[in-house]
């Protein structure tokens, strides 16, 4: 395996769970939420835009638009037949790109200035000005000022300042509207109630321009210790029915409010709660210990311990959706051939449909159908996978036997990563009842479902590793696992390239594929 990241997590120890033992992370037990803990989550089922990817989007947008509007007046007033159209066009990249660094420099893209554009306008003008002092300096430096039209340079100076003032001002409705529509925030959960959350709760609620939404307070603590209601947030459960609630819910973090000296029950909080696909904050705002600064992160001004990060989150995760997208389709023109010539021999072979769907677990731990083709015959599938498929296994076609040990039973799955449910690369998903003899994979691995804190892959670093086919060996579920969660803590772009440039490689080896 790749050498482990110390960044964002915690030691996990051993994941495979001694017999007779208590499970220290979510349980295969489905918890019922109360009536307002589902209440309340039904209001957050939808996925809300982080203050930093919007700010990252006003980026982009302004690059393009400044862009765009030397481009406008260039072909408007010059013409594309000028000898200079290279110089025109360096210029009107140069001054993009400037004015971007210069408004990143002056702060402007803090979603606090960002929903003030009047107030800044000043700012604004200094970015602008700016740019176009830059511009002559070099112009005159390198002896080609006279390479552009005066009427351009002062056409763009103005259209430019009037096509971003106005992009400021739509672009703070915009953030308004998605305010009030619950749609721009960070989702947070208080873990653990008491005098320490409604501190935490009050601290932040005087935080000028707070972008987090208390979504409620959960606590393994009785009513006693724990109040009903703190600081007007109801405690809607217990950490059990927390795991849950952010099952349903779309939560981008827990803020625990315990004292940094109850390490012991911090340490039971985290095994309990690091299965999930959020940021996990312990808050230092009550703290005596005084670490230096850089050791917290902040909320305003309120101190952060950061325990774990979201996996691939915000532009990690328009990045990995890109690259699916574009590999995906890649896949599906250069298999069609095989996926057209394996559907007609399933046909040929056997009774019944070509794809086979099978329930699997998601990201998050949603259900969802993956599409395989059908290696099975009709009346013998086992949608549940309760029975694992073993060598010689009489349920298995001719055409499956061989669609099985080379994988190409799984090329449909090209179509689900290029519809979402599935990405290209990452832990492969399991039916929802795949078990190894007889125990459900999640009694036998202690944290299995964090897994699920990625999208699951048509193809992972588990099975080019040698980690695939049947799984009739704890150890081998326990195996699969760890180099799943290598996978999620070491991600990258180019370890996902990397994956999948030698799945095919590595499928050569059929050894355990039947």
């Amino acid at each position: 395996m790749t050498e482990k990241k110390n960044s964002g997590s915690f030691d996990r120890k051993s994941l495979q769970r001694p017999a007779g033992s208590e499970p220290r992370s979510a349980s295969t037990e489905k918890v019922e939420l109360s009536p307002i803990a589902l209440r309340v989550a039904s209001q957050y089922r939808n996925e809300s835009i982080s203050p930093a990817l919007f700010t990252g989007l006003m980026r982009v947008w302004e690059f393009f638009l400044v862009a765009l509007c030397g481009t406008v007046i260039y072909l408007g007033y010059v013409g594309v037949q000028n000898a200079h159209l290279i110089e025109y066009l360096v210029a009107n990249i140069l001054a993009a790109a400037l004015y971007v660094v210069f408004a990143q420099f002056s702060s402007g893209y803090r979603p606090s200035v960002l929903r003030k554009p009047l107030r800044y306008l000043g700012r604004l003008i200094i970015c602008w000005a700016g740019v176009f002092a830059v511009m002559a300096i070099l112009a005159f430096l390198l002896k080609i000022s006279a390479v552009y039209s005066r009427i351009w340079f002062t056409a763009f100076v103005i259209s430019g300042f009037i096509a971003l003032a106005i992009s400021r001002l739509l672009a703070a409705k915009l953030m308004r509207m998605l305010a009030r529509s619950g749609r721009m925030e960070r989702r947070a959960v208080i873990v653990g109630g008491g005098q320490n959350a409604e501190d935490l709760i009050l601290a932040l609620n005087q935080q000028p321009d707070n972008d987090i939404r208390i979504c409620g307070i959960f606590d393994d603590r009785g009513d006693r210790r724990s109040p009903p209601v703190v600081a007007g947030y109801p405690k809607l459960g217990n950490i059990s029915e927390l795991i849950e609630f952010a099952r349903v819910a779309r939560i981008d973090m827990l803020i625990v409010s315990l004292p940094i000296s109850a390490e012991e029950r911090v340490l039971t909080l985290m095994q309990k709660l690091w299965v999930l696909p959020v940021d996990i904050r312990l808050s230092a705002h009550a703290a005596n210990m005084r670490l230096r600064p850089r050791a917290y992160s902040y909320i305003g001004s309120v101190p952060m311990l950061d325990i774990l990060d979201k996996p691939i989150n915000d532009w990690d995760a328009i990045a990995k959706r890109m690259f699916d997208i574009v590999f995906s389709l890649f896949g599906i023109v250069l298999f069609s051939p095989i996926m057209l010539a394996t559907a007609i021999a399933i046909k040929l072979d056997s009774k019944g449909p070509v794809i086979f769907r099978q329930k699997r677990h998601g990201f998050n731990n949603e259900v969802i159908n993956v599409w395989k083709f059908r290696s099975m015959y009709v009346d013998q599938c086992d949608p549940t996978a309760k029975l694992a498929v073993t060598k010689n296994d009489s349920r298995v076609t001719r055409v499956g036997r061989f669609i099985r040990k080379t994988s190409i039973d799984e090329l449909p799955q090209f179509f689900n990563s290029l519809g979402g449910s599935l990405s290209l690369v990452g832990p492969r998903p399991h039916a929802i009842s795949a078990n190894s003899n007889n125990v459900l994979y999640n009694d036998v691995v202690d944290g299995y479902f964090a897994r699920h804190k990625v999208k699951p892959g048509v193809t992972g670093w588990a099975q080019i590793n040698g980690w695939r086919g049947e799984i009739d060996k704890p150890e081998k579920i326990v195996m699969r696992t760890e180099y799943d969660l290598n996978y999620i803590e070491n991600w990258s772009l180019w370890f996902d390239l990397k994956i999948l440039f030698l799945t095919p490689v590595r499928l050569l080896n059929t050894e355990n594929a039947y």
